[in-house]
């Protein structure tokens, strides 16, 4: 309300610094005649510099808003796959039994173009994703989850991740299965059924983190060649990945 009053004062200001200007004019020149035409012309002209601000002006400022909103929402994913993702993809991945039938698709090089990144994308789309949780040293898993957990809170808390809902989902299913870890004392000895149950936790996480690490090489791809060079170097999928230069 109070910012209202104070938009409703400036433009009466405003308003009556017009008239004053123009009565100023009026008293110099006496040409009405002038002062009308010079009038009417700056009234006709105010539609256009109105739809030249709204339209024009306000898309260009939107689309920088939205530029450096993306950017920040970036560095964020960045540093869940730095702190957390890289080796959670790792470890869920090595336990997926068909493998080694998609692992080239994901051998991304500098060569890889936004048709490849598009293809590989609706491929993972309608992959069937399967786990054997016997392949996952759960207790392990669970210690480094837990570690990260104040982390992974830290994250959930980031207003600029509101605006991206497929990371934020990401995160809910990684948090939520950090906390199906931290739930249950022993991890060695659990019954079938709620084997299958924390497989399907994995499985979840495993669908989601890998479209989100699709899309983050293809971002560090195009604006971060540097970054996407020690991606690739670090591939969770590449058996043959080092971070050593060779």
């Amino acid at each position: 309300m109070k910012q209202r009053y104070n938009y409703a004062i400036l433009g009466i200001i405003l308003l009556v610094l017009s008239i004053i200007f123009y009565y100023i004019h009026y008293m110099i020149f006496q040409d009405l005649h002038h002062l009308l035409i010079f009038l009417i012309g700056d009234i006709a002209f105010v539609p256009i510099e109105v739809l030249m601000v709204s339209l024009v002006i306000h898309h260009l400022l939107t689309e920088m808003e939205k530029k450096k909103k993306m950017e920040k929402m970036n560095m964020v994913i960045g540093t869940f796959f730095s702190e957390v993702g890289t080796k959670l993809l790792t470890v869920i991945s090595d336990a997926d039994p068909k493998l080694d039938t998609i692992r080239k698709e994901f051998i991304v090089d500098n060569n890889w173009n936004e048709a490849e990144f598009r293809s590989v994308v609706k491929s993972m789309k309608n992959y069937d994703y399967m786990i054997d949780i016997e392949k996952i040293d759960l207790q392990e898993l669970a210690g480094f989850m837990v570690s990260k957990r104040d982390f992974l809170l830290r994250l959930l808390e980031n207003p600029n991740l509101l605006e991206h809902e497929t990371f934020t989902e990401l995160l809910r299913a990684v948090f939520h299965m950090t906390e199906e870890f931290t739930c249950r004392n022993e991890l060695s000895c659990l019954p079938n059924t709620d084997m299958r149950h924390l497989e399907g936790d994995i499985k979840r996480v495993y669908v989601k983190i890998t479209l989100e690490w699709l899309y983050y090489m293809r971002y560090l791809k195009n604006n971060y060649p540097y970054l996407f060079s020690l991606a690739m170097r670090t591939n969770p999928f590449d058996t043959n990945a080092s971070p050593i230069v060779s």
